[in-house]
């Protein structure tokens, strides 16, 4: 694999529970620890693994690699790499619902280091005055990168109830209980549908490895017995599991098979990387700019009207 890679290790409940509650125009979209919420929404392993692979049968043709994840028909906007650049694109989308009179939910994923960017705050003015349909889920894994949250953000109890200050609701969850995820962002989701109001959710999750594979200190920073508390303890899989078989609905047996059958789709979609082709060098030339790409009038022209 080229290019860096953010791994979602740690925090599966929280892209699992926010995208399973999406209807026909609810949309997502995310910063660059994005392959969660591309699996979530339906994307096939095939084309994310592809897509780390830089081959042209990837989600977004090889050209954008892990942090550039896309799915319009999906209603999945991204995998973004600039650290906050999605949160401006998150309220377009909100506004986009609006503007057509679409009842619908804009679902725009930031980690706890994107709170601390200026235009998050710009959002939050925007959405707030002009009634947006947003949902700022922030996923609080308790690391910018290598820094942990007390050394990086000022705060009396939590990142978002920074949200008061633009008269946006704010909430709080356990990460670990997906039936928590769930119903946290329900409420969010209903208020974007029934009253065109945004909400700022916090989330609090964990990541077991670095910022990314460029992060060689992940050790450093945090213990490794901090770390295997969290594996051991805190595993939103290995709860999501044990809740399962408490209610009757999971065996071992069962349990044993589903992952078995992942890990063999994991090697396939392995294979099926490998064996694709690489995108031709005409194919540099496409993709770059959606009107151009499609010959509209706007492309051919170089004009642009709202309306059109």
């Amino acid at each position: 694999m080229g290019g860096f890679l953010h791994l979602y290790i740690g925090q599966e409940s929280v892209a699992v529970g926010a995208c399973s509650l999406m209807g026909p125009n609810d949309h997502v979209i995310t910063a660059y620890r994005d392959h969660g919420h591309a699996l979530a929404v339906g994307m096939s392993m095939n084309e994310c693994m592809a897509e780390l692979f830089g081959k042209a049968t990837g989600c977004s043709k090889g050209k954008g690699g892990s942090m550039h994840f896309f799915a319009p028909d999906k209603n999945y906007w991204g995998g973004h790499g600039i650290v906050g650049g999605q949160t401006p694109l998150g309220l377009g989308l909100a506004y986009g619902l609006k503007y057509k009179g679409l009842t619908g939910a804009a679902l725009c994923f930031l980690g706890d280091g994107a709170v601390n960017q200026g235009v998050f705050y710009e959002c939050l003015n925007m959405a707030s005055l002009f009634d947006l349909p947003v949902v700022y889920v922030i996923e609080n894994n308790q690391y910018s990168m290598g820094t942990s949250l007390e050394r990086s953000s000022a705060f009396r109890s939590c990142l978002a109830e920074r949200a008061e200050g633009f008269a946006v609701d704010w909430d709080t969850c356990n990460g670990e209980e997906l039936y928590e995820v769930r119903a946290k962002v329900h409420t969010a989701i209903e208020r974007a549908h029934k009253q065109s109001r945004p909400t700022v959710l916090e989330v609090e999750t964990y990541r077991y490895y670095g910022h990314s594979v460029a992060d060689a200190k992940t050790k450093v920073y945090r213990t490794e017995e901090e770390i295997e508390r969290y594996k051991q303890h805190h595993d939103p899989i290995r709860i999501w599991q044990a809740r399962l078989m408490k209610e009757g609905v999971l065996t071992e047996a069962k349990n044993a098979e589903i992952d078995a059958a992942v890990r063999q789709e994991t090697k396939e979609s392995v294979r099926f990387a490998e064996e694709s082709p690489i995108g031709s060098e005409q194919s540099i030339k496409e993709d770059v700019y959606f009107e151009v790409d499609r010959g509209t009038t706007a492309g051919r022209t170089g004009r642009h009207f709202f309306n059109d």
